[in-house]
C-alpha cells in the first residue's frame, strides 16, 4: 500500500528537480460522458495521483518550492450534498488538507483567481496546455501572456514552459517495493482469470463470453477492472492488433489470441496467450506458434541490468526473422533483412516491450543519451513478440493467411537478472492447449 509519507517523498524529489524559481502543475483528467448526461467512471489521473494518491476529478496539484509560502497546494471539488447524493461523497478542501497533507487547500472555484498569484513569482512553469481541462489551460497560458508582457518591467513572471513528463516520467520509470507489490497482484489477478476464461474456450463460443469472463475474474478477485479494454481475437481478428470489438463466432480451427490485464491499486498487468479451440496447435498455427515462443523465450533471456531495450527487441526480432524465412514469408539474409526493416514489420509491425506501471503503456524513454535506453533494477517492461499474417496477404503462403500469435509476460528488472511477473500462466503448447481442453 502506497502511505502518505511515500507520496510526500516523491513530491520532494520533484520540488528538488526544478528548483526554486518554478512551479509544478498537474490536472486532473477530465470526466467523459456519453450522450448528454451520462458519467463514465472516472478514471483516476495517474500522473497526479502518484504524487498525492487523490482520486476525485477537477483536482489540481501546484508544487513551488519556498521557503516561507505553501509548497503543496491542492485545489478540489468542494463539498456538495445535493450533487453528493448523485455522484457519492466528496472529501472536499477539508480532507485535501488533512488526509492528503496539502499546506494549502482551496475550491476549485478559486483556480482562476489564486493560480495566477502562484505562478507571478516564478520563472519557470511545469504544465500542459493540452491537459484535457480547457479552464485549467487557460489560466496557465494567460500567465504566459501576461509574463510576456510586463516581465520587462517588473522582472517577474514565468517565460518558461516545461513538460512536467520531463520530470515524472524517470520517477515512474522505477518502480518502488510497494509497485511491484502491486504489479505482481495485478498479474496474480489475470492469471487466475486467463485460466477461468480459457476453459469458456471451444467452437460456436463468441468472443464476447471470453471477455466477459476475464472482466469478471478481475473484478470477482478484487481488481478495479481491466487495464485496458479486452482483446479477444480469434482466427483471422488476430492479425489486428488491437481488435477489441470481440464479435466473431470461434470455429474448430482456430487460434484465438487474447491480450488482457487487471487493475489494481492503480497498478497494471498486460498478458497475451494465443490459445488453440480445439485439438491443440497443428499445422500453420503451430509452426507460427513455435517461433513466436522461441522469440518471447530469447527475449525473456535478454532481460538484466545492463542489456539495452534494443537489445531485448533484437533478441525477438532475430528469431521471427529466421522463423519468417523457414515459413517462406521473407526470402534472404537475416541480417539484410532486419536492416531493411520494411520486410520484416509486414508480419511483425510491433516491438517486443513497453513500460508498465500505472498505465498499461507506462512513461519513461525508450532512448537515453543517444543511445537505447539501459534496463536498470527497478524497471518492469513488458515482454510480446508476435507474428501475424493477415487474410488478405496474397505475397505470403496461402496455409498461413489469418493467422496471429503472440506471447506476452511482465518482467522486473532485478540486481541479477529478472523475474517474470506472470510466469504462472504457462506458455508451452501442450500446457496451453490443456487449459482449453
Amino acid at each position: 500500500m502506497i502511505t502518505q509519507r511515500t507520496y510526500a517523498e516523491r513530491r520532494s524529489r520533484v520540488l528538488d528537480a526544478i528548483g526554486h524559481g518554478a512551479a509544478f502543475v498537474l490536472a486532473a483528467s477530465p470526466e467523459l460522458h456519453i450522450g448528454h448526461d451520462t458519467e463514465l467512471r472516472y478514471a483516476i489521473d495517474p500522473e497526479l495521483w502518484y504524487l498525492t494518491g487523490y482520486a476525485e476529478p477537477e483536482a489540481v496539484l501546484v508544487l513551488r518550492p519556498s521557503d516561507d509560502e505553501p509548497v503543496f497546494t491542492l485545489f478540489v471539488r468542494p463539498r456538495d450534498p445535493e450533487r453528493e447524493t448523485w455522484t457519492g461523497g466528496r472529501g472536499g478542501v477539508e480532507a485535501a488538507r488533512d488526509a492528503f497533507s496539502a499546506d494549502d487547500a482551496r475550491s476549485i472555484t478559486e483556480l482562476n483567481e489564486h493560480l495566477p498569484k502562484l505562478l507571478s513569482q516564478v520563472d519557470t512553469v511545469y504544465a500542459r496546455l493540452d491537459s484535457g481541462r480547457p479552464a485549467v489551460d487557460a489560466v496557465i497560458a494567460a500567465a504566459l501572456r501576461g509574463a510576456r508582457r510586463s516581465r520587462p518591467r517588473t522582472g517577474k513572471g514565468p517565460f518558461v514552459l516545461i513538460d512536467p513528463g520531463s520530470v515524472l516520467s524517470e520517477l515512474r520509470l522505477f518502480k518502488e517495493p510497494a509497485e511491484v507489490r502491486a504489479i505482481r497482484e495485478a498479474a496474480r489477478i489475470t492469471v487466475e482469470s486467463f485460466i477461468d476464461a480459457a476453459a469458456r474456450i471451444r467452437a460456436g463460443a463468441g468472443e464476447w463470453l471470453i471477455e466477459a469472463a476475464l472482466d469478471g475474474g478481475f473484478r470477482s478477485r478484487g481488481a478495479a477492472g481491466p487495464a485496458f479494454p479486452t482483446i479477444v481475437a480469434s482466427g483471422p481478428n488476430a492479425t489486428v492488433l488491437h481488435h477489441v470489438s470481440n464479435d466473431r463466432i470461434m470455429t474448430g480451427d482456430d487460434l484465438v489470441l487474447v491480450d488482457a490485464g487487471a487493475r489494481k491499486d492503480m497498478y497494471c498487468a498486460d498478458i497475451t496467450r494465443t490459445f488453440p479451440v480445439s485439438g491443440g496447435f497443428r499445422g500453420a498455427g503451430g509452426a507460427i506458434y513455435e517461433i513466436v515462443l522461441a522469440a518471447h523465450d530469447a527475449a525473456i533471456a535478454a532481460v538484466h541490468p545492463g542489456a539495452t531495450v534494443r537489445s531485448v527487441h533484437d533478441a525477438a526480432q532475430r528469431v521471427l526473422v529466421e522463423g519468417m524465412i523457414a515459413l517462406q514469408l521473407v526470402t534472404g539474409d537475416v541480417d539484410a533483412l532486419i536492416e531493411q526493416e520494411k520486410p520484416v514489420t509486414a508480419w511483425y509491425p510491433h516491438r517486443t516491450s513497453h513500460w508498465l506501471g500505472l498505465d498499461v503503456h507506462d512513461v519513461g524513454d525508450y532512448v537515453s543519451g543517444g543511445g537505447p535506453r539501459v534496463l536498470e533494477p527497478g524497471m518492469v517492461l513488458t515482454i510480446e513478440p508476435g507474428l501475424y499474417v493477415p487474410a488478405h496477404a496474397e505475397d505470403s503462403p496461402a496455409a498461413l493467411r489469418g493467422i496471429g500469435v503472440r506471447i506476452e509476460d511482465d518482467v522486473l528488472v532485478e540486481l541479477d537478472g529478472r523475474d517474470v511477473l506472470t510466469s504462472a500462466l504457462p506458455v508451452r503448447p501442450a500446457d496451453i492447449a490443456a487449459l482449453v481442453n
